[in-house]
């Protein structure tokens, strides 16, 4: 029996699988890719008997290529919190999702194993720009207020790290990465025993002063959107400008625009809780998905961007 774990690279999906294989260490094999790499199902080659973990992955972009692993014998847990669709009854699948807006897939697992290693949930939880949900997790482990900053901003350089068109703009593929956690049972010791963690903390910092310098396109009382140039430190630093802005500005939505390398553009949408249209719904329209008040686009057509402006501010612009 074979085990593969499939796991979005970001924040969430490399500290879920973390939280998992401390509790049941595994050296399986391990696919993955860059935050928008959703489909990761489609990847893998198993065998009847074979045991495949997915995690922090949509199950309604991994339908078919779930069936399919099912129908051939494949044992799937499925750990996520995305909109998921209509969620397959089959013998052969475990299914762990629950799509609450204050609720991470690192959440879910950390529900799954009982908390034994909740530290990791609080760092994903920070990652994936849920700073209430982090706190509500860290109070009952009693951490000091410097140590949680210091996990706050772990996960924060997880996440950027995983933003990009493709790996070559990243820093460290996510699959590295995952493997340089892997020996931590604390946070604290990947910050202080890994070298990773200053050169993603410098990165984040200068990508995120070129970005907060770029002057927004629509600049409203409900929304603001802002295209960045066609470059890998832009690319890299989309989804944490999107969610700098969420966190300082909770009353607006907030689009974050760049340049793919097929000609379209790529959308980080962050909405407030409060909005009449989440911000899944609204990216669903474009071929892009997420959950209710954090989502993308990962290829809007040039062609369609005078729709798509007119539909953000219709649903956004007040």
């Amino acid at each position: 029996m074979r085990n593969i774990d499939v796991f979005n690279g970001d924040a969430d999906g490399i500290c879920a699988l973390h939280q998992l294989r401390l509790a049941d260490p595994c050296d399986g094999e391990l696919i993955t890719g860059v935050k928008r790499d959703n489909r990761l199902l489609q990847r893998v080659r198993a065998e009847a008997g074979d045991r495949v973990t997915a995690l922090d992955i949509s199950l309604a972009h991994n339908r078919d290529a779930l069936l399919r692993l099912l129908e051939q014998g494949v044992g799937v847990r499925y750990f996520d919190h995305h909109f998921a669709g209509e969620i397959p009854q089959h013998a052969l699948l475990q299914a762990f999702i629950d799509t609450a807006a204050d609720v991470c897939t690192s959440v879910i697992v950390d529900r799954f194993l009982g908390g034994v290693h909740r530290p990791w949930a609080v760092v994903a939880a920070f990652g994936d720009n849920m700073p209430q949900t982090a706190a509500r997790l860290a109070a009952t482990l009693a951490i000091p207020e410097p140590v949680l900053g210091l996990w706050r901003e772990l996960g924060q350089c997880l996440n950027y790290n995983a933003y990009g068109q493709s790996e070559a703009d990243l820093l460290y593929p996510p699959a590295v990465l995952y493997r340089m956690l892997r020996p931590y049972l604390d946070p604290l010791g990947f910050i202080d025993g890994e070298p990773a963690f200053d050169r993603l903390r410098q990165a984040r910092h200068e990508d995120m002063a070129q970005a907060l310098a770029v002057p927004a396109e629509i600049d409203s009382s409900g929304l603001t959107l802002r295209r960045l140039p066609d470059a890998p430190w832009a690319r890299r630093v989309q989804g944490s400008l999107a969610n700098h802005l969420a966190t300082s500005d909770e009353g607006r939505a907030h689009g974050v625009l760049v340049p793919g390398s097929r000609g379209g553009l790529m959308l980080s949408l962050r909405v407030p809780r409060e909005a009449s249209a989440g911000a899944d719904e609204f990216c669903r329209r474009y071929g892009g998905g997420g959950r209710r008040i954090a989502a993308g686009i990962d290829d809007l057509a040039a062609d369609r961007m005078q729709s798509f402006t007119a539909d953000l501010v219709a649903a956004y612009g007040r």
